[in-house]
């Protein structure tokens, strides 16, 4: 299931939540709230030295600490 960040128009409340569907309505855990809008997620990335692979996130890529 993917997770998409909310705004709620009615609190200004930020909140994240896992849906089944994309179109899946869901209210604001704040107010109860149904005028809420998807937000459009960023993903972080780190500018590299030129001729060195991008780093990546992740487990295993240096984001969990995992040694392998």
């Amino acid at each position: 299931m993917p997770i998409y960040e909310y705004l709620c128009h009615a609190c200004a409340a930020r909140f994240e939540k896992y849906v089944r569907a994309f179109g899946e309505r869901v209210p604001c855990p704040t107010c109860g709230a149904w005028d809420v809008e998807k937000l459009l997620s960023s993903f972080a990335t780190t500018a590299s030295s030129a001729g060195e692979a991008p780093a990546r996130g992740g487990c295993c890529g240096g984001g969990c600490g995992c040694r392998h």
